[in-house]
């Protein structure tokens, strides 16, 4: 009951936050041209290498650590070709139930301009603050996980000298993980995950483009050990352009995770197996 009136709470001011920054912003801007019609970039094609490390520090607190290396293609190279970003992903987290955990922190992104002909920067930093809120919920075999995600990012372009721009994003993503080999997800079992996770933002360099990202995604994974997991899986995502609410990006990723859970304390202090595991 605490846990499902906590999500009931949390949600509902998420709600209210986002309602609140939309109708604002949409007051300010409604003078603003709006695009006459959509259009549809072609499909760009992306790989991702991902790591998840969740570090039992305490009883309650646990390291969130994440590293991911993306890639994006090139006119004669799909999916894997040159370095896009860099993700450092960090956070302190804590453990309020066996169904439910909340992480603070913060990431730093180095981007890498991927257009041949620029004549700017090859390289830029990104940092954002982040805060994070996941419910995990058994369904018969399988898992279902609810995640909260809130992020204050500062972006700068690739031109020399150019201002930084903060942005807020708002995400909300749904997953379920079914065993296919065994009843329950165990070591030795794979699995498969399908996801789904829409990315809202606002600030006032938003003008028609709330929507940056609805991520449609299906993975493969194997539970090699209790500390040790690996999974791939295939995502389509589109979402509108920043400069230009009628144009939508599109893309096709292939992404590679290893998640790893180490716990170096001493036996008698460890709690059960929760479900916090990204």
């Amino acid at each position: 009951m605490r846990t499902t009136y906590a999500f009931h709470t949390i949600w509902l001011c998420v709600l209210f936050t986002i309602g609140t920054t939309f109708g604002i912003s949409a007051q300010e801007q409604e003078k603003e041209e709006l695009p006459l019609e959509s259009k549809y970039k072609d499909p760009v094609t992306r790989t991702w290498f991902n790591t998840y490390g969740n570090i039992r520090i305490s009883k309650r607190l646990f390291w969130d650590a994440q590293t991911h290396f993306r890639f994006v293609e090139t006119e004669s190279t799909p999916y894997l070709s040159q370095i896009g970003q860099i993700y450092n992903r960090h956070a302190i987290g804590y453990i309020y139930s066996k169904k439910f955990n909340a992480s603070l922190g913060g990431v730093v992104r180095i981007n890498f301009n991927t257009d041949p002909a620029s004549p700017d920067r090859n390289v830029v930093p990104e940092w954002r603050i982040w805060h994070q809120y996941q419910f995990a919920l058994p369904l018969g075999s399988s898992m279902i996980y609810h995640r909260i995600r809130i992020e204050h990012r500062w972006t700068q372009g690739f031109a020399e000298n150019s201002d930084y721009i903060f942005r807020n994003r708002w995400r909300y993503m749904f997953r379920m993980k079914t065993p296919l080999n065994n009843h329950k997800l165990q070591p030795k079992t794979f699995y498969i995950s399908p996801e789904a996770e829409l990315i809202m933002q606002s600030g006032k360099a938003v003008v028609a483009s709330p929507m940056e990202d609805l991520r449609i995604t299906t993975t493969l994974g194997y539970i090699a050990t209790p500390r040790l997991s690996f999974a791939a899986g295939l995502m389509y995502s589109q979402g509108q352009e920043l400069s230009n609410g009628g144009i939508y990006k599109q893309a096709w990723t292939l992404r590679f995770h290893m998640y790893f859970s180490p716990d170096f304390r001493k036996v008698k202090n460890k709690l059960p197996e929760i479900h916090f595991n990204d």
